[in-house]
C-alpha cells in the first residue's frame, strides 16, 4: 500500500472546514498536491504533528483536526497519545502512515521495524477506536471511522517512496504558518497572530 493511494481516499473524503497537520517530508508535498488549502499546516517537525493537531481540537471543538503524522515523528513523542487519551476530543482524527523508515533522512529502521505496535500503544492509552490496517481495502474501511463523532487512531501499513518530484508543488513552511493562522482567524474571527496588534478578520 503507497501513501499517495491512502492520501487520495483521504482527501476525497475532507470537506473545507477540516483542519489538516502534517508531518515532516514526502507526506507534505503529497497532500498539498491532493488537497491544496489554507486549512492545511504542513511539515511539523519530529515529534510535533500529533501534538500540535491535539492542540487545535481543543481550541476549536467544532473542527474536525486531522493529524497525518508518520511513525518515526509519532515515536519521538508517545507522551502525546496519554495526552489524547485524557483529553478525549471527539473532533480529532490521527492517521499515522507507517513505512517502518526514517524515509527522508536516509531511510533508517524505526522501532515499528522490529515489533512496536503503535495502535496497540494508543490503546493501552486509553483511546478506544484504535487500529492497524496494511491495503488499500482495509484503509477505506477504517475511513469511514474518520466520519464518527469520536477519537480515532489509524496505522496505515505502507511502502516506502513517493510520487515524483516533478509533480511537487513548491512550499514555503514559514509562510504556511502565516496562512493557516490567517485562515483561522477569517473563519473563526478570532485572533491569532501576535505580530500586529490587530487582526483585519476580527476588528475594523
Amino acid at each position: 500500500m503507497k501513501r499517495f493511494e491512502c492520501l487520495k481516499v483521504l482527501a476525497s473524503m475532507t470537506t473545507e472546514d477540516d483542519l489538516v497537520v502534517t508531518n515532516l517530508g514526502n507526506t507534505a508535498h503529497e497532500w498539498q498536491t491532493l488537497r491544496p488549502s489554507r486549512a492545511n499546516l504542513y511539515a511539523l517537525n519530529l515529534g510535533q504533528c500529533t501534538p500540535v493537531a491535539l492542540g487545535l481540537a481543543l481550541a476549536l471543538p467544532h473542527r474536525r483536526v486531522i493529524a497525518l503524522d508518520g511513525d518515526g515523528n509519532l515515536l519521538l513523542n508517545l507522551a502525546s497519545l496519554a495526552d489524547m487519551a485524557y483529553q478525549k476530543p471527539r473532533n480529532l482524527r490521527i492517521l499515522v502512515l507507517d513505512n517502518q523508515a526514517y524515509e527522508s533522512p536516509g531511510g533508517m529502521p524505526t522501532a515499528t521495524a522490529h515489533g512496536v505496535d503503535l495502535a496497540q500503544v494508543a490503546k493501552g492509552c486509553g483511546i478506544r477506536k484504535s487500529l492497524t490496517v496494511s491495503n488499500i481495502e482495509e484503509f477505506g474501511e477504517s475511513m469511514k471511522s474518520f466520519a464518527e463523532d469520536e477519537l480515532c487512531f489509524v496505522v496505515a501499513k505502507i511502502e516506502t517512496g513517493t510520487i515524483e518530484r516533478g509533480k511537487y508543488t513548491s512550499m514555503d513552511f514559514k509562510f504556511n504558518k502565516y496562512i493557516f493562522a490567517s485562515y483561522i482567524e477569517e473563519t473563526e474571527k478570532i485572533p491569532v497572530l501576535r505580530l500586529r496588534s490587530k487582526s483585519p478578520f476580527t476588528e475594523k
